[in-house]
């Protein structure tokens, strides 16, 4: 510690007499850092809190799509949710824990102001600016780094609003001698506009990062141009093999000549500046999804090949477009993909159900290795009653965040424990539909009496708890009911509880937040009209009709003690379709923001020769809840 003035001193004791804070100032004063340098912005954390606190979230499966898996039984995830939530659920997984070899991110860090996207989809809105973006990304990173092997490499990929930063908080992270390049991409051919009064920004930074200096590295080579190969592989053998004639250069018979064959030649060793043609997003490219945050197959290739062998695990947590996922697919990498929007999850599982086999989407049509899709945070209350009851007593316990430990208190059986505290499990379907009444509590107390301390847990399904209160006090013990679906009571947490919010907008898409807690799906309420009328003039497709859905009503149903009541259509975020549903997979082709709907009236009109058999339609409200219809156009009058 720094020694003090005297005056100094005098100030902090008036302070701690007064009961008051002392200034941030004296902070580096009293307790030195041990790095030799770090980031210091409001509302930093430590990373021990940072871990010991973030929220862990059960993954629920929804559906498993894909076909003739791995052989250890692996299958990859597609998981909707709050990054830092899964990253926690992660964290607590041995299956992954330490044996992710590859993570690549591609994290927001625009402003709303600076981002000037189409009118097509929007991924991850960037914009988290100054200490609020740095601290948002450090907590990723922290989790990110505990989950990555000992042998694994990271790559975040930035712009030029927040690299700075950012590599210094990489260096506090992963530590300045795990620095392995900048990489500097150059993310497109030919000159855009030129900027005002500065250069036009061509290029995006890579930063990569190892965890410890014994890491997984295959060289890569930048291929030759035909027409260097056209001057230098002048010669072809009697097998059809390219060669160059070498002459000299060194040996002591300087008219000797050596054969230099084309196909041993992988090309130049990649450095640090990708500039090469094929790793740019063009107009044109057949894997282009007008996603406006997608990045070519090529860049993506490169760094998977780089850092990982076939069946390692490859990691990203902002799965936007999904090229990561893609690409680690085609290269029989597994892999895991997070995102907070049901657009990115939607535009993803479409992307690996029509994969083609060669990078850049071309070629002949693969069926992908199974992945499932999950749900974390946001759960499907009916699938989990239908749970077998050991699968259900799991996942009570981790959405509670409680230690699963089995053990007995006056011959109960109880489930674990939340901190210190008992929990019990209510087996609610044990024979037959349980109640949970004041009988069962008295009961209860009864057996335990005063061995279970001042706080009790039971984790019940709200539909079978009879009485309202949160809790119901015997002596001095307080039997808490911790209730399924109702989220969590407040009193035995620090934080509230904020749900992962859907976009009304293409301004907004994916705002990020920290979301904390979970919820459980709640079917809006909806009213359409569904008809086949002449064409408007500002129809953009051909043909002299148009097939219309106008909205009447849209509310969504909020479990809460308090009722919030919306206004009609207050709560819409989007609507999307599959115009030839399968009955199965829901194949996301176009979608609508409520903002954008309004517009228009709340009217959705399209080319009714896009319906062959049957559609799909999906309402979605912010909370990321879903009515689903399924419509032929018999249905549209």
């Amino acid at each position: 510690m720094k020694k003090l003035s005297k005056l100094q001193l005098e100030q902090i004791n008036e302070l701690l007499r007064k009961g008051q804070a002392l200034p941030e100032e004296y902070k580096n004063l009293l307790f030195e850092s041990k790095k030799e340098y770090e980031l210091v912005y409001g509302g930093k954390e430590r990373e021990e809190d940072i871990i010991a606190e973030t929220m862990a979230v059960p993954l629920q499966p929804v559906k498993t799509l894909g076909k003739d898996g791995h052989e250890n039984g692996w299958v990859n995830k597609l998981i909707f949710g709050d990054n830092l939530q899964v990253l926690k659920t992660l964290y607590n997984d041995p299956e992954v824990k330490g044996k992710v070899k590859l993570i690549y991110i591609d994290p927001p860090f625009a402003t709303k102001q600076e981002f000037r996207g189409s009118k097509e989809q929007k991924a991850y809105q960037d914009k988290l600016i100054g200490a609020q973006f740095l601290e948002f990304l450090r907590k990723r990173l922290i989790l990110l780094r505990e989950i990555l092997a000992d042998d694994g490499s990271i790559y975040v990929h930035l712009d030029w609003r927040k690299g700075p930063y950012v590599r210094v908080l990489m260096d506090e992270v992963f530590g300045e001698q795990n620095f392995r390049n900048e990489i500097v991409w150059k993310k497109y051919s030919g000159v855009k506009n030129q900027a005002s009064k500065k250069l036009t920004t061509q290029t995006d930074s890579i930063f990569w990062y190892s965890k410890t200096d014994n890491i997984v590295f295959n060289q890569q080579y930048r291929p030759m141009s035909e027409e260097y190969i056209e001057g230098e592989y002048k010669y072809t053998d009697k097998d059809g093999r390219k060669y160059a004639l070498i002459r000299g250069r060194g040996y002591k018979d300087e008219k000797k000549t050596t054969k230099k064959y084309l196909d041993e030649n992988p090309g130049s060793p990649i450095t640090s500046l990708w500039d090469d043609d094929g790793l740019q997003l063009n107009t044109s490219s057949a894997e282009r999804i007008n996603y406006p945050t997608q990045k070519p197959e090529s860049l993506l290739e490169r760094i998977v090949k780089i850092s990982s062998n076939e069946d390692d695990i490859v990691l990203d947590v902002f799965a936007g477009a999904g090229t990561t996922l893609s690409v680690a697919e085609k290269l029989n990498r597994r892999w895991i993909g997070v995102d907070c929007g049901k657009l990115s999850i939607y535009t993803t599982q479409k992307r690996m159900l029509n994969l083609k086999a060669e990078i850049g989407n071309k070629g002949k049509a693969i069926t992908p290795k199974p992945f499932t899709v999950y749900n974390a945070g946001l759960y499907d209350y009916k699938l989990i009653k239908e749970l077998p009851w050991n699968e259900y007593r799991d996942f009570a316990l981790k959405l509670f965040q409680c230690r699963d430990e089995e053990h007995k208190v006056s011959g109960v059986k109880l489930n674990g424990y939340l901190g210190e505290d008992h929990v019990l499990v209510f087996q609610w379907h044990d024979g037959g539909e349980i109640i949970l009444d004041r009988g069962f509590i008295d009961d209860l107390h009864k057996t335990l009496g005063k061995k279970v301390g001042q706080k009790f847990f039971i984790i019940a399904p709200a539909s079978t708890v009879v009485f309202l209160e949160d809790y119901i006090e015997k002596d001095n013990t307080k039997y808490y009911l911790l209730r399924i679906p109702y989220s969590i009571i407040e009193e035995i947490h620090e934080h509230g509880f904020e749900a992962i919010k859907q976009p009304v907008s293409e301004a907004d898409v994916n705002d990020v937040v920290d979301a904390v807690g979970f919820d459980f799906i709640q079917t809006p309420d909806v009213e359409c009209e569904y008809k086949i009328r002449k064409a408007d003039k500002k129809t953009l497709f051909d043909g002299d009709k148009e097939a219309v859905i106008k909205i009447k009503k849209f509310k969504s149903n909020v479990l809460s003690r308090k009722p919030i009541e919306f206004k009609n259509l207050e709560t819409l975020s989007m609507v999307m379709v599959d115009y030839n549903f399968n009955g199965e997979v829901f194949d996301i082709d176009q979608y609508w923001f409520a903002e954008s709907l309004e517009k228009d009236g709340f009217e959705i009109r399209f080319d009714p020769k896009k319906v062959e058999k049957q559609m799909m339609i999906i309402y979605m409200d912010i909370f990321g809840n879903e009515k689903r219809e399924v419509k032929t156009l018999k249905d549209f009058k």
